[in-house]
């Protein structure tokens, strides 16, 4: 904080995301520290004499002072990965290198290929091969004067950040609203140095991380063209990181939704994955084909065309993720901040994988959970009344709804879903198709086939 007493500083509050903000006056809000629960005037937290409220955002826009420069963080990597490669007293010398980012970590990949950083400074490619998981459509918070890498896009939190912005796919696509043409690829593909990519999302980064336009054109009307290079891979039925099993509800207040986390796993996944670039990179063996939902073929869909049943005590997200056309001011070029908050403008059409009678997705790579279902896996929790906003989505998250036992179990709770009496006959049956189906996921080589005694 630069000055707590700046007439500049601001706090506001309001519904939704893009809803209207109501000034706080500033006599009823400071600038704080907190040591064993005793408030004293400081700049490390803010205080409301009113007490906030569960559910509402609240948003400080404050005057700062002394930015370090966070762009460092990609020429470090860049640097470090390539001395490994090419310098010969290297203390770990390697011939190929490989990026595992994982959500926040994926988005900085994506940022890192998007500004350039794949070539080092002698013009030699850095990484063979990035393996983005649940990054979704978007980069990050990490190059710009006060940047915060933390940052992302929640359902009601850390909103309008520059970390959703065009472009979202590696084909240049032009905006048709702002006359804008790139694409994420762009600077790799003319340096020559285009990484081998696996793309992978769930269904949590299709309702919250605008995953979809990753693969269709900026108006919404058509899916793209995939590079060569590429591999875009839906895990069907996943939240963004695993949940525990047996399922519990999310705990603390930030991860408290009104059911069950989604337990399917993702590991094993990974493990093939691993295999399967490495194999790419090594010895020039294609890994499996792209899987993901696809607007010609229904299984990508709008929001109000998802045949989602009706399940007793059980609401749907009225929206998914949009990211927005943003306006930080006429430096952001120079990726300095001018206006904040920014200008919202429209947002980019969004979809959602389209689900089966059981609610269940019917496109990507398909778990045994979902293929021989016990319940309904899905990418989206909604919030506990208790916390506020239980229209909204809970960030990460995704629920677990199981199926009924039997029959006079379902009619009596109205449930639509066929029972697991009325789908299997025993136990020993149930096993079958579920050991079916891994072994058709290791013929595929999504599983690694040492795995299956595991999963």
């Amino acid at each position: 904080v630069a000055d707590p007493s700046d007439t500049a500083n601001v706090l506001t509050v309001r519904e939704t995301p893009t809803g209207e903000r109501r000034v706080i006056p500033k006599t009823d809000w400071g600038f704080a520290h907190s040591v064993n629960g005793t408030i004293t005037p400081g700049d490390r937290f803010i205080y409301f004499k009113g007490g906030f409220e569960p559910g509402k955002i609240y948003e400080l826009v404050y005057v700062v002072k002394d930015p370090v420069v966070v762009g460092l963080g990609l020429a470090g990597v860049r640097d470090l990965v390539s001395y490994f490669k090419h310098d010969t007293a290297a203390v770990a010398p390697a011939q190929r290198a490989y990026a595992l980012g994982i959500s926040q970590s994926g988005r900085f990949l994506r940022h890192f290929v998007y500004q350039g950083f794949n070539a080092d400074e002698d013009g030699r490619q850095v990484f063979d091969g990035l393996l983005i998981h649940v990054a979704g459509a978007g980069i990050g918070s990490f190059n710009h004067r006060f940047a915060q890498p933390s940052r992302d896009a929640q359902p009601m939190n850390a909103l309008f950040y520059p970390t959703d912005l065009f472009p979202f796919a590696d084909t240049p696509q032009t905006d048709s609203e702002t006359g804008r043409s790139a694409g994420l690829l762009d600077k790799a593909k003319a340096e020559n140095v285009l990484p081998k990519i696996f793309y992978t999302n769930t269904a949590y980064e299709y309702w919250s991380r605008a995953a979809s336009l990753i693969h269709t054109s900026p108006d919404g009307k058509s899916d793209l063209a995939l590079m060569d290079n590429v591999r875009i891979y839906f895990f069907a039925g996943l939240q963004h990181f695993s949940g525990a099993f047996p399922p519990t509800r999310g705990t603390g207040l930030t991860l408290l939704g009104q059911h069950p986390q989604n337990p399917n796993p993702i590991s094993w996944s990974w493990r093939a994955m691993i295999v399967n670039m490495d194999e790419w990179v090594r010895d020039g063996v294609a890994p499996p084909p792209s899987s993901y939902p696809r607007l010609d073929n229904g299984t990508l869909v709008a929001r109000d065309k998802l045949s989602f049943p009706r399940l007793p005590d059980v609401n749907l997200p009225q929206t998914a993720h949009q990211a927005y056309r943003l306006d930080f001011g006429p430096d952001w070029s120079k990726r300095v901040i001018s206006k904040q908050p920014p200008a919202v403008g429209a947002p980019y059409p969004v979809f959602v994988p389209q689900v089966n009678a059981d609610g269940n997705e019917v496109a990507g790579v398909r778990l045994p959970e979902l293929s021989v279902p016990l319940a309904t896996y899905t990418g989206w929790n909604l919030r506990d009344p208790k916390t506020g906003a239980p229209w909204a989505r809970v960030s990460f998250i995704g629920s677990y709804l199981p199926l009924a036992k039997t029959k006079s179990d379902r009619e009596q709770r109205g449930d639509p879903r066929a029972s697991l009496a009325e789908r299997y006959q025993s136990k020993a049956q149930y096993l079958g198709l579920y050991a079916e189906s891994a072994m058709d996921l290791i013929q595929r080589r999504f599983l690694l086939r040492e795995d299956l005694a595991g999963v």
